[in-house]
């Protein structure tokens, strides 16, 4: 809704949706793990409410087991992997509630703030 209070019209936001889709579900840290993005691309990563969600769940929930599984030949932590491959520390757990309550704030402000010129009642 956000983009679509940015754009002209209703083509050139289906047409900006879907890269912003495709950059957005590439950078959430699913796709490519956070260890494996280049850093001069992290600042997207960072500006990505995908990848605050999944560290949030998967820190939230695995980010403090210590029981050890063994993947790539090697036996770890699940925490321990967790820090490894995904770049994902419990201790990070208060900031990315505190940027994913933020982001819906700072999202729903910028939207009521671009809406609010509109005039739909012109012809």
């Amino acid at each position: 809704m956000l983009l679509v209070s940015f754009t002209p019209n209703v083509m050139v936001a289906s047409i900006l949706f879907s890269a912003f889709h495709t950059t957005f579900h590439l950078f959430s840290g699913f796709f490519i793990p956070k260890s494996q993005i280049p850093k001069w691309w992290m600042w997207l990563y960072s500006l990505t409410p995908t990848s605050w969600t999944m560290e949030g769940f998967l820190t939230s929930q695995y980010g403090d087991i210590d029981q050890k599984i063994q993947l790539f030949l090697e036996k770890k932590t699940i925490a321990a992997f967790l820090e490894a491959y995904f770049g994902f520390n419990f201790d990070h757990l208060p900031s990315v509630a505190v940027v994913l309550t933020v982001f819906p704030l700072l999202l729903a402000s910028l939207f009521a703030f671009c809406v609010g010129p509109l005039n739909f009642q012109q012809w």
